[in-house]
């Protein structure tokens, strides 16, 4: 068959940020606006033309008029858009876009209705035609035309008169925007998680599952988007609002016009459609636990949750595992949790790398007596790792991610994962396109994978039965559900009945409840370790903040994020402390993160794949050291670990509450003190349970740190002295060497956690 000698569609491949060459800019123009027609055209491709046709009221095509197509690239807001810094993943990012190929130009204003095809030609005088396309131009009204049916409800009297509106072409209703009053002070947190700003009072954003590779608090964009914030007043005054959708949400808090909280919510496109906001008033605790009897809240997880979590991309063999493992156990550094990223094929993710095995064609579960594991091999008896790992106190966590390779011209491609993929097909498992051909993903991670349709309880059980024998016969603890950003496409097509402007947002959601489910099975409690998210999350397991480099700009952004995951009812959460990416950082940023993790719900340390290029890249404490020449990070490290450690049970006992109340666990301070102004001036602190107050050191170089301390009864964890402040709070500064970080105990809870701290500092 020949190829085609062009593809344009109207929507291109969805990126939410970029554009691809192949769209029109924008999919869904204002009357009168003129649109960009971008098309990809084969290397034999000599001209391309665009033949544009209004449309009468019937339907029916007029005249129309030739436009000329000159050749186009990525723009460079294209290029920042996926804008993801140095690292292994980088050029790919940058890449996905496509850069030749591409041409374009711009329509005529689009006053009504208008139809459009594309012809090339080539020097041998070949031509071809595209199909049709129609476009409709949209227009804000406060009243949808008659035949249309438009329901807003909720908003609980917060709703500015006159500010209803609804865009609408000669289709159907395609979004909705109202706003909600703000008053002069008030601070708005939430939208899930976010890392640029704790208050995102004056700032604009949206709410959609996307994967930004590294500097998200510079782009606003984030794995983990919710509908949902708290809205605090000057005065302590509280309420919150859920826009309750699935579907992109956009946000102007008070950016455009300081009493006014715009929501924009997109909506299906057809004759008939509504929207609903929940507005809740009270507490900021009161108002979560009104947003989590909706979405689901989180269950308590074992204790080993709360230890120190190990891991780098290149521990990619059992005994790297066993050395790094060792050499924890030899410089007395506990460790708890060691999570084994490159174990598997990366194909289907779901065989030891080096196994051997009898391919199943029809894709059916194995059993760990179905491989055989060479003695010289990667791994050469994984169930003796995982039971020595346990004899020492060790869980252990795989790497998963949602797609499954499909390219079979990929060297070296496995028959097996072909095998999968035909019975993924077959067994009507895969997400599809709006034609029923299956989704292949659009994203430059994992490009054209097949991805499996999670909505359903049917292909959850299909595909974790794929892994059942890890649990199962190797007694694995729990799964790192990486990934979950696939899904583009506002048609594609989910079993459970949804499209994908309404199913995108919950696929990760499905993902990490499968794997949860999967390891329920079998009488383990659900760990799955997940970056993306939706509300509907909270229920499912554990969180980190995704991929970041090692730069003190990227630690203050990742502590902003705990605090507003949190404050969304995201109770374990934890970050690769001081960042997986880029050159190992010093040592002063890394003991400053490593202080920052042990008083989070989650302490965990991870390095990036960087193809085993020397000097190595691991996080670990004693490479840390070697690679700064700084002798200071292997005890102030297991200083840390230790306290860690010897904190779990109390930890365990706070995240036991956290679940039994709402309160967060890593809580900002504007849940205890919302009339009190300091809270604002102070972001980046949080309380740890109901009795620890935490003020990470977040600046190279610091020598003196300033901490803002509520109204009571307080002790300095590090030296056992008392303060007693008074209303409206104290900023105490104290000198901060770096094996210590301002915490205050409260003092009614001292004398028992006097012991735990003394077990370590001997104070």
């Amino acid at each position: 068959m020949t190829a085609p000698l062009l593809r344009h569609r109207p929507a291109g491949i969805e990126h939410p940020y970029a554009t691809s060459l192949d769209q029109r800019v924008p999919v869904l123009p204002m009357v009168g606006e003129p649109v960009v027609l971008g098309v990809e055209a084969g290397p034999a491709v000599t001209a391309v033309t665009c033949a544009w046709a209004p449309l009468g009221a019937d339907g029916e095509r007029g005249e129309p008029v030739v436009l000329e197509l000159a050749p186009s690239t990525a723009t460079d807001a294209d290029a920042a858009a996926l804008a993801g810094g140095e690292g292994h993943l980088a050029a790919a990012q940058a890449a996905s876009l496509g850069g030749d190929g591409g041409w374009a130009v711009t329509s005529p204003p689009v006053e009504a209705g208008a139809a459009y095809r594309f012809t090339a030609s080539t020097a041998t005088g070949r031509e071809e035609s595209t199909e049709w396309f129609h476009v409709h131009p949209a227009r804000w009204v406060a009243e949808p035309p008659a035949g249309f049916s438009a329901i807003f409800s909720g908003g609980g009297g917060r709703v500015v008169d006159g500010s209803l509106e609804w865009l609408v072409t000669d289709d159907g209703i395609h979004r909705v925007r109202v706003a909600l009053t703000l008053a002069e002070g008030d601070h708005v947190v939430g939208f899930g998680e976010r890392y640029d700003a704790l208050d995102q009072a004056g700032r604009r954003l949206d709410a959609v599952v996307f994967e930004q590779y590294k500097s998200q608090g510079r782009h606003g964009r984030t794995y983990l988007p919710m509908p949902f914030a708290h809205v605090v007043g000057a005065d302590g005054s509280s309420w919150g609002f859920h826009v309750r959708t699935t579907r992109r949400t956009w946000y102007d808090v008070g950016g455009s016009d300081p009493g006014r909280l715009v929501v924009e919510v997109a909506l299906g496109g057809t004759a008939e459609e509504g929207v609903d906001i929940a507005v809740h008033d009270g507490s900021p605790t009161e108002v979560l636990s009104a947003f989590l009897d909706e979405v689901g809240r989180a269950e308590e997880l074992p204790s080993w949750v709360l230890r120190l979590w190990a891991s780098g991309n290149e521990w990619n063999t059992q005994e790297l595992v066993r050395q790094r493992m060792d050499t924890h156990r030899e410089l007395d550094i506990p460790v708890g949790v060691v999570v084994i990223e490159a174990w598997s094929d990366e194909e289907g993710i779901m065989i030891f790398r080096d196994a051997r095995y009898r391919v199943r064609s029809d894709g059916s579960p194995f059993a760990a007596a179905d491989f055989e594991f060479p003695a010289d091999g990667a791994w050469p008896d994984p169930r003796a790792m995982v039971e020595d790992l346990h004899a020492r106190g060790i869980k252990v966590v795989l790497w998963q991610i949602p797609l499954l390779k499909t390219d079979a011209s990929e060297d070296g491609l496995h028959a097996q994962v072909l095998a999968e993929a035909a019975a993924m097909v077959e067994g009507d498992h895969a997400v599809r396109e709006a034609d029923g051909t299956p989704y292949l993903n659009r994203g430059w991670w994992f490009p054209k994978s097949l991805m499996p349709d999670l909505s359903v309880q049917r292909t959850r059980d299909w595909w974790t039965a794929k892994r059942d024998y890890l649990v199962r016969d190797l007694d694995i603890d729990g799964f790192k559900t990486d990934g979950g950003e696939h899904a583009w496409g506002h048609d594609l097509r989910y079993a459970d009945g949804r499209r994908g402007d309404e199913g995108n947002n919950l696929f990760p959601v499905h993902y990490a409840r499968a794997f949860g489910d999967l390891l329920r099975k079998h009488g383990k409690a659900p760990v799955t370790f997940s970056r993306s998210g939706f509300a509907g999350s909270q229920p499912h397991g554990v969180f980190w903040a995704g991929d970041e480099d090692s730069t003190w700009e990227a630690f203050r952004h990742s502590v902003t994020a705990g605090l507003t995951a949190s404050a969304c009812g995201i109770v374990y959460w934890g970050w690769d402390l001081a960042g997986f990416s880029g050159p190992v950082p010093d040592a002063e940023l890394y003991l400053r993160a490593a202080a920052a993790s042990t008083f989070m719900p989650v302490m965990q340390y991870h390095s990036e794949f960087n193809h085993h290029q020397l000097p190595l890249r691991d996080r670990t404490p004693w490479y840390v050291a070697e690679t700064t020449g700084d002798e200071r990070v292997v005890p102030v490290f297991r200083r840390f670990a230790l306290l860690r450690e010897a904190l779990v049970d109390h930890l365990a006992a706070e995240a036991a509450r956290t679940v039994a109340t709402d309160r967060p666990l890593m809580r900002a301070l504007f849940f205890d003190h919302p009339g009190e102004a300091a809270v604002w001036a102070h972001p980046q602190q949080w309380m740890l349970g109901d009795d620890l107050l935490v003020n990470p050191v977040t600046e190279a170089g610091a020598q003196d740190w300033p901490t803002w301390l509520p109204p009571g009864e307080w002790v300095d964890v590090w030296t056992g002295e008392g303060r007693t402040v008074g209303a409206g709070g104290e900023v105490v500064t104290l000198r901060v060497p770096v094996d210590e970080v301002p915490v205050w105990c409260r003092a009614r809870a001292w004398p028992s956690l006097a012991p735990v701290f003394a077990s370590v500092l001997g104070t």
